[in-house]
């Protein structure tokens, strides 16, 4: 995501319009040519940058300054050119470039010098970096080029602004000149044996200018329309600015006679336009484009007024006592534009410091500091430029000159390599991160990674913020930029496999690729990606602010990506994700929702939405490394961090069917304060100011897995679809999740139909967290306590009751288990279980054993053995041997007291082979078949739903034919543990 406008980017301002003397040599006094007006002039455009940049109300469009001086400056160097050419008979270039040279590149060099140092202690390190990069491209004039690299990025949005991001109009002023001396001294050249060479070169420059001018105009319409950032920062699409100053100083507009109201009207009106530009223009003028005519036209219109013209009776005509060149010619305008040079250079890095050490400042104070930053430029222009500019040494030898301009690149740079350098060391390898050694995520709970993984503290963060920076989803090209209009074939994983994942969205789709392509690749299946860069799911009109203007690429692609979804491979699943915040207007978006949905609908395929990851709002990577100790420091917000999401709404309220939609967000902002965490687990959670780095995207694959298969939407690996799980997370003595379970009281059921639970049992069953309560390191215990000489246990059920096998596939119940670590007398009547009962039994409990049993895990009196039994049938005998019941008998297990071990059953409904199967850590030890009983009393016991029960008794008819019951010496207080509870389905399985 962008949050660049374009004239965000407009930090180009006020540069210094040369004198007719070019800054000649010496302190000469000026020529007759020199226009005082033109100085006052530069004073306007540079106060309306400053307002622009100051954020002064009523001034947004301030920055066409820019477009002042680049007029100013094409007409002052083609005329300063054309006198020499004229006079002398050639353009001495090594002079040109020398007062070049001594005029610009020592001051910009102080300043350079000057943020390169002060960004050290300004900045954090991951942007100091960048600082100095900045730095070498402005020191070597390119900085325009390195800021259109990064303003028509997309995915290097976020990143705060550079302090040196007005020097691109430096660059684009000294990349003309490079280009534009050499020219004119070739038309010199060319005209030397002419007999009028004056009126030759004149000719051949006119001539060419003309076309260079209609040619660059015409690629800077077409550039605003495709790239605002290219045609606001790109030299190409400036060049007909500079060459409308240039034809001011090319024609012969001193011979034209005309009234002088005209001029003074002419003059008042251009200045008038001015104004009016920097008042009514704001972010949304797409700029430049025909909007930048109003401002160059009118700059010229009042350099026009101001050119002396010839007198009704002959002569030549001065400046009139009432046109706008008098104004502008007034000591304050002409002051200031003497300044103006150096007042630029300063102002945009105070400003940009100042916000950096401080954060964001309002108008008042950006508007205080502007003004200071006039100190440090009067003590440039008194001690610097001027020094520089008149020393007869310097000046005597072109060569001085350019050495000195020379010497004012290489220091800045050499500086910026230095510091940069240093500060690379700081910050460690950019080197990719090897995504293959993260520790585990987990699947649930409040933690990003799993208990077992890597220390959850101490120790750098991954990736490193140097890294983050580059931490991209490794889809090549297949997140298309803004332009394009179709997305690649983009087929990843099983690329044969007609099943497939389709990944469809905007930048906030990308970010799940990894975790995309890992689900579709542990099924075999094919996953299609289908993003585009800035581009709402939702069917909205948008302005996007790479190509500033309506986004018609992105309405042309979703059409286009929805239409081969439709028409290719049914997929097994579409995983869609979008921005939350391309419009406000919930109407709106719920209305775009629809029309984008209702096509993805008709391909009756599970549709999952991903709801929108919190968005930050800063540079995150640049803000931990600042704070490599204390990354907390870098939490931001919740409130501006998650908007309202309509969409989700609507398809929890069932608005929606066959649209599902799940959420990471518990874990990356956790419900607990008013912050999100920058960083978890060490893990740095975002790339930029909106986007999760690709690692914190892979941590968290399993925990989408979960959510997808918790949602029905996606079977496991091997075709399992996961129901329910409960990881029992939480903090230590809490109760288990409410939503999950609930407790069964007292001493039997409502009504008492069976005394002590029918099975003697001595407890009473409690909700106290002395008896049932999570132990704060992921693990629930059900604790038997004695107290007053009565014991008191606990016994969990879960909500849900609906647990069983799709027709013809099976029903998978798994727990990881440590039973109490206590046996011989200590362990007496000891009675932990893990089992279920059918669905009706809830219903007055009655009808056992007939509607089902499975008990999945017990243990009695502390012994290394567990077993597994199925009551079915009859109360007495019976296909099931009850009370009995069809038992696996003692399986041995004398690991199980203490550590954890799993229990599973399966409901295996394959036709003709149905089996309820026992397992203990995956070995299967008991099968009961409907070969062994009659078809009914296999229908009743387990073709329905069932419910799960975990819970410890203390003595009964188990214990008791064990040989033991509670007595004196029993201890109280040793807990069973249970890691998790698992449901999962799966269609069709075969039988193992």
């Amino acid at each position: 995501m962008s949050t660049t406008t374009a004239p965000g980017i407009r930090h180009g301002a006020a540069r210094s319009a040369e004198t007719p003397d070019g800054g000649g040599s010496g302190p000469a006094p000026r020529r007759a040519g020199f226009r005082p007006d033109i100085e006052g002039l530069r004073a306007v455009a540079v106060l309306g940058v400053l307002a622009f940049h100051a954020a002064v109300p009523g001034l947004a469009g301030g920055f066409v300054g820019v477009d002042v001086f680049f007029v100013i400056s094409g007409h002052l160097i083609t005329g300063l050119l054309l006198r020499e050419a004229v006079t002398t008979g050639r353009i001495r270039l090594g002079e040109f470039f020398s007062r070049r040279a001594r005029r610009l590149l020592p001051s910009a060099a102080v300043v350079l010098g000057a943020v390169a140092l002060a960004g050290a202690w300004l900045t954090v390190p991951l942007r100091r970096t960048e600082l100095e990069y900045d730095v070498v491209a402005a020191a070597l004039s390119t900085a325009n080029w390195r800021f259109v690299q990064q303003q028509t990025d997309y995915l290097a949005a976020g990143h705060d602004q550079s302090p040196l991001l007005h020097f691109w109009s430096l660059a684009v002023e000294e990349q003309f000149y490079l280009l534009w001396a050499p020219l004119l001294a070739a038309f010199v050249y060319a005209a030397a044996r002419a007999v009028r060479r004056g009126r030759a070169v004149r000719a051949a420059a006119t001539a060419v200018t003309a076309l260079l001018t209609l040619g660059s105009f015409a690629l800077s319409l077409g550039w605003t329309g495709d790239s605002v950032s290219l045609a606001y920062l790109g030299t190409p699409s400036r060049v007909w600015q500079f060459g409308v100053g240039a034809l001011l100083a090319l024609l012969p507009w001193h011979l034209l006679r005309g009234p002088r109201l005209l001029r003074l009207l002419t003059g008042w009106a251009g200045a008038g336009a001015l104004v009016w530009c920097m008042v009514a223009y704001d972010a949304s003028t797409p700029y430049p484009g025909y909007a930048a005519l109003v401002p160059t036209l009118a700059t010229a219109a009042v350099i026009l007024a101001g050119i002396p013209g010839r007198a009704p009776g002959g002569g030549v005509s001065g400046p009139d006592a009432y046109g706008v060149g008098r104004l502008l010619a007034g000591r304050a305008p002409r002051a200031i534009g003497r300044l103006s040079y150096t007042l630029y250079l300063w102002h945009w890095p105070v400003l940009v410091l100042a916000e950096a050490r401080f954060g964001a400042l309002d108008w008042p104070v950006k508007a205080a500091l502007t003004v200071a930053s006039a100190l440090p430029a009067l003590a440039t222009m008194r001690w610097v430029e001027q020094p520089v500019r008149h020393s007869r040494t310097v000046a005597e030898l072109p060569r001085r000159g350019l050495s000195v301009g020379v010497s004012a690149v290489a220091i800045p740079v050499v500086l910026a390599l230095v510091m940069g350098t240093a500060t690379l060391r700081l910050l460690g390898p950019a080197v990719p991160v090897d995504v293959k050694g993260l520790p585990p995520g987990a699947a649930e709970g409040p933690h990003l990674l799993a208990r077992n993984g890597t220390p959850l503290t101490g120790g750098p963060v991954v990736p490193s913020p140097v890294q983050a920076r580059e931490n991209f989803p490794p889809d090549g090209a297949c997140e298309v930029a803004p332009p394009v209009t179709r997305s690649p074939r983009c087929l990843f994983g099983a690329t044969e496999s007609p099943d497939r994942i389709v990944l469809l969205g905007d930048s906030h789709a990308g970010q799940w690729f990894s975790p995309a392509l890992a689900l579709a690749a542990q099924r075999g299946w094919a996953l299609q990606e289908l993003v585009k860069q800035g581009c709402p799911l939702p069917e909205l009109q948008v302005v996007n602010p790479q190509l500033g203007r309506t986004y018609h690429e992105c309405d042309t692609w979703r059409a286009d990506a929805l239409d081969r979804i439709a028409k290719g491979p049914k997929p097994r699943l579409v995983l869609i994700a979008s921005l939350n915040r391309y419009t406000d207007d919930q109407r709106l978006l719920a209305s775009g929702w629809e029309k984008t949905l209702k096509p993805l609908r008709a391909l009756g395929v599970p549709i999952v939405y991903l709801e929108d990851t919190p968005v930050p709002g800063k540079d995150v990577p640049a803000c931990v490394s600042g704070h490599t100790s204390d990354p907390a420091a870098c939490a931001f917000g919740r409130a501006a961090a998650r908007w309202p999401d309509p969409l989700a709404r609507r398809i929890a309220s069932g608005k929606l069917p066959g649209v599902r939609a799940v959420s990471v967000n518990e874990v990356l902002c956790p419900p607990k304060g008013a912050t999100c965490p920058a960083v978890r687990d060490r893990i740095l959670l975002y790339r930029d100011d909106a986007h999760l780095t690709d690692v914190a995207a892979v941590v968290l694959t399993s925990r989408l897995e979960r959510l997808l298969t918790g949602a029905g939407a996606l079977s496991g690996a091997d075709g399992w679809t996961r129901v329910l799980h409960d990881d029992f997370d939480g903090p230590a003595g809490s109760r288990p999740s409410a939503a999950r379970w609930t407790y069964d009281l007292g001493t039997c059921y409502p009504g008492c139909p069976a005394p002590q639970w029918g099975t003697g049992e001595v407890e009473t069953m409690t909700d106290s967290t002395d008896n049932v309560r999570l132990d704060g390191k992921g693990a629930l215990e059900i604790v038997p306590t004695l107290r007053d000489g009565r014991w008191y246990s606990g016994r969990i059920t879960s909500r849900r009751s609906d647990f069983a096998p799709p027709p013809g596939g099976v029903l998978r119940i798994e727990a990881s288990i440590a039973l109490p670590d206590v046996t011989g007398d200590a362990a007496a009547g000891y009675w932990p279980a893990f089992w279920t009962l059918g669905a009706k039994l809830r219903d007055g409990y009655t009808g056992w054993p007939a509607l089902g049993e499975l008990d999945i895990m017990e243990s009695v009196n502390g012994r290394d053995t567990v077993f597994g039994t199925m009551h079915c049938g009859v109360l007495d005998g019976g296909p099931c041997q009850e009370p009995v019941g069809l038992s696996s008998g003692p399986q041995p297990c004398p690991g199980c007291r203490g550590a954890f071990h799993s229990y599973a059953v399966e409901v295996d409904l394959t036709p003709g082979a149905e089996e309820v199967r026992w397992y203990l850590d995956g070995r299967v030890h008991h099968r009961v078949t409907e070969a062994g009983m009659d078809a009914g009393t296999w229908d009743r016991a387990v073709h329905h739903g069932l419910f799960l029960i975990l819970n410890v008794a203390m003595g009964g008819k188990l214990p008791a034919a064990d040989g033991a019951a509670p007595g004196p010496g029993t201890a109280p207080g040793h807990p069973m543990r249970v890691q998790h509870v698992t449901v999962s389905t799966r269609e069709g399985a075969a039988r193992p």
